[in-house]
């Protein structure tokens, strides 16, 4: 059977695939660490848990309406009233099977054949094939490691074309953990408004910052900006929820209409049974989330300080998520390897650790690591890429 034109061009995610890789390997007996997997390491908190078997006891096991819950949506208003400032009514909401699964319908309902999307380098592994599953097509702009990767409003500038329909803002950034300021924002969003070019803000690691780091929504800037912004958000990263595909979009009435419509011939709707945990999510005590991001700054702060002295590695320190994002071209030549895909390959193969290529985010002199797993692990992960350099270097 002949597939479609366009699945044929899409490339496999990368962080999945090393993922796999490092699973097959451990099932073979290996002792492989893994730093690829973007999810937390905590369990989902006990009342989410609880809420969800109460809301399946009590029989809400049936279809809800496409684009959510109301009692859900109303959750999600409350929450950007209290943690931006915004508002917004929750008819201008969809709930959706994961943040993932937000994009996705966001770029099949604005997108038409050949209309640009600008993506900032290093980029989330996702957002270039949906848009090229919608037609569109990616606009690549560095951000360049000198600017901590974030792209500027004159690079904005240069790249806007009377093709771009959306930019995409990931902050904190998956893979770099990097916060655009406020200025910096606002410097973006002023190209947007003069040039009307749709913002999609991808803030799903926004609970994750470190080192009196605070995210900022460009859509809490100003009323103008908040109506050319649509919000991406879930509960994946912040509650440990990422297993329970429950994401959302937030923004103008007509765009998230037409998300509803299509989700309508899709999913349905996202999972009852997920969709009251993530009620209890938000309504529920925070405590469990501000002691998992502790723990993942204070994991940031050891295991950085080792990992940029392992010869050949220079690295930014993150601001927020729990991705270092190390640019190991010097370590990659230093050992003896044609490049950077061929030292994380090496990594996995002899010393047992699993890092994804920054190849996979537009960026093939840098690894990602992903300190979401416990320290112990950390630290012996950490040692044994140190001692791997040192060995291939004699």
């Amino acid at each position: 059977m002949q597939l479609a034109q366009r699945v044929k061009s899409l490339t496999p995610s990368t962080t999945l695939a090393i993922t796999a890789k490092a699973k097959e390997l451990k099932a073979q007996g290996h002792d492989v660490i893994g730093l690829g997997a973007g999810e937390p390491d905590y369990n989902t908190p006990q009342h989410i848990i609880d809420a969800a078997v109460q809301s399946m006891n009590e029989g809400q096991t049936k279809y809800t309406a496409a684009s959510g819950l109301p009692t859900l949506k109303a959750e999600i208003s409350k929450k950007f009233k209290q943690d931006q400032g915004i508002d917004i009514d929750p008819a201008d909401i969809i709930v959706t099977s994961g943040a993932k699964h937000a994009l996705y319908t966001l770029f099949q309902v604005i997108l038409d054949e050949g209309d640009e999307v600008i993506i900032p380098i290093p980029y989330w592994v996702s957002y270039p094939e949906q848009v090229k599953l919608a037609g569109g097509v990616p606009v690549y702009v560095e951000g360049k490691e000198e600017n901590e990767y974030k792209i500027t409003a004159e690079q904005l500038a240069e790249a806007i074309t009377e093709k771009t329909k959306a930019v995409i803002i990931n902050s904190p950034s998956n893979p770099t953990g990097m916060l655009y300021s406020e200025e910096e924002l606002t410097a973006l969003g002023e190209l947007c408004l003069k040039h009307d070019v749709l913002i999609i803000s991808d803030e799903i690691y926004e609970k994750l910052t470190y080192s009196g780091h605070k995210h900022v929504s460009i859509a809490q800037i100003s009323p103008e900006l908040k109506e050319q912004t649509i919000i991406i958000n879930g509960v994946s990263k912040s509650h440990s929820m990422t297993g329970w595909r429950i994401g959302y979009a937030a923004g103008s009435k007509e765009i998230i209409q037409a998300m509803t419509n299509l989700a309508s011939h899709s999913t349905s709707n996202p999972t009852t049974t997920a969709q009251y945990g993530t009620i209890a999510a938000y309504s529920g005590p925070q405590d469990t989330l501000e002691e998992m991001r502790t723990a993942f700054e204070h994991r940031l702060n050891v295991i950085y300080d080792k990992l940029i002295k392992i010869p050949g590695f220079t690295c930014i320190k993150p601001q927020g998520a729990f991705y270092l994002f190390p640019n190991v071209k010097q370590a990659a030549e230093l050992t003896g390897y044609a490049d950077v895909d061929a030292f994380a390959k090496g990594l996995l193969e002899d010393a047992m650790v699993a890092v994804i290529p920054g190849s996979g985010f537009g960026s093939p002199n840098n690894i990602r690591l992903s300190y979401a797993t416990s320290l112990d692990l950390l630290e012996a992960a950490v040692e044994r890429i140190h001692q791997f350099v040192e060995k291939k270097m004699k």
